[in-house]
């Protein structure tokens, strides 16, 4: 019996024994008078059997059909295992199968194939959502195997509004400088510039070697006077965080429905309806219907304060080096005499370089790679001098030989003197 049939058992058997009327039961029991005596009457026919509500033990009426309940089951085991209840309730919706993401939850968990999640972490205090619309957006690349093996490794960059929750999210190959660049400048073109812009503490937005030197998308931030704020930890962007983890239950397993293998079907996915519907499901209004978004200066371009900018020198052969390209400056700004002083070059989203000299866009045209002179090979010269050891064979004492035996010279021959001539003497 339950709590209140215990009550209900306890107050009709003070009725029985006459220490209670069943108007004072009634109140007892928390019931009408009427309903106390319909129960006192039951009691005293069935005994405590009586107080047992009628239809324990029997099926509701409301009960899903087994062979639809068979139907959910295999459907969801065989499509959205790894769904989570309220996902896979709209996915079977869209096939017929209409149920509560609560009755399917008790319908998995009869067949033992519910696993509850359970999420456990240090206490931390709720930061309130800011007042009013593009006052403060968090941004954040989210890596995670989005294809499922059907494509290459990538980066979706997602951009949420903090007071909102309005969201835009792109694929980019990886999480660097220009993908940063292309979607903070997709979102200022569809809703204006922001007060503010939480990151984390990546190298695109903050050089550990060198923080007080901004990088280039601090330096951007800074023209168009964006406060950049620099997050210490995932949970202080936490509205950023949670919505990946959104992206990552519900974008993963819509492109593994439609079969997409491509970041370009992907992004096509993204634009076409899917932000739109997670706006739809998820964004709520402002505290503060003021709007604080900040139009472009006049003479502003966009595309030219978000690129990577550097500073080159011009050569005496007025050219700049720019990643080993050569730019060889145009003759007709000849009267700014160039040579020795500093440029800005930019390099713009689409690739294309801009050369500027005090704000002033130049004319140029891009050369061939200078020729590398051949490297020549240097002929080894030994100048050290040599010494022979002293066990060398020159150094060795001579050894006695017997001297040559010595032939004695052949006599002279002699020569008869005729009578009248003397020797020379």
């Amino acid at each position: 019996m339950s709590a209140k049939e215990r009550i209900c058992l306890e107050s009709l058997q003070r009725v029985k024994r006459g220490e209670l009327t069943v108007v004072a039961a009634s109140e007892l029991m928390g019931l009408s008078l009427r309903q106390a005596r319909r129960v006192w009457k039951r009691f005293k026919a069935l005994g405590d059997v009586g107080l047992v509500h009628q239809l324990r033990g029997r099926a509701s009426n409301r009960r899903l059909p087994a062979d639809l309940t068979d139907r959910v089951i295999k459907r969801h085991q065989e499509r959205y295992a790894d769904f989570g209840p309220t996902l896979a309730c709209e996915k079977l919706a869209e096939e017929g199968l209409e149920l509560s993401p609560d009755t399917l939850t008790a319908l998995l968990k009869e067949r033992g194939l519910w696993q509850r999640r359970r999420r456990r972490g240090r206490h931390r205090s709720r930061r309130e959502r800011r007042a009013c619309f593009r006052s403060l957006l968090q941004m954040d690349g989210s890596h995670h195997d989005w294809f499922e093996g059907r494509a290459g490794k990538c980066v979706l960059m997602v951009v949420i509004d903090d007071a909102t929750n309005r969201n835009y999210a792109r694929f980019y190959p990886a999480e660097t400088t220009e993908a940063a660049f292309d979607v903070f400048g997709r979102w200022v073109g569809r809703h204006g510039l922001p007060r503010s812009l939480y990151v984390d503490r990546h190298g695109i937005y903050r050089d550990d070697d060198h923080p007080e030197k901004p990088t280039q998308f601090g330096r951007a931030m800074k023209e168009l006077d964006v406060g950049l704020i620099l997050a210490h930890s995932p949970q202080a962007k936490g509205r950023v965080e949670r919505r990946n983890a959104v992206f990552q239950d519900r974008l993963v397993k819509e492109m593994r429905l439609r079969k997409i293998r491509s970041m370009e079907a992907g992004n096509a996915l993204l634009e076409g309806e899917f932000l739109a519907d997670l706006d739809r499901r998820y964004a709520v209004s402002p505290q503060k219907n003021t709007d604080l978004h900040r139009a472009l200066d006049t003479g502003v371009l966009l595309e030219e304060v978000l690129c990577v900018q550097e500073v080159r020198v011009v050569g005496q052969d007025w050219c700049v080096r720019w990643q080993n390209r050569w730019l060889q400056i145009d003759v007709r700004h000849e009267a700014l005499r160039l040579a020795g002083r500093k440029v800005l070059v930019k390099r713009r989203g689409d690739g294309r370089l801009v050369v500027q000299y005090q704000a002033e866009p130049l004319t140029y045209r891009e050369l061939a790679a200078r020729p590398v002179a051949p490297k020549s090979r240097k002929v080894a010269v030994n100048n050290r001098s040599w010494k022979p050891p002293v066990d060398h064979p020159w150094k060795r004492p001579a050894a006695r030989r017997a001297a040559p035996a010595v032939s004695p010279a052949p006599a002279a021959p002699t020569r008869d003197l005729q009578p009248g001539k003397t020797s020379a003497g």
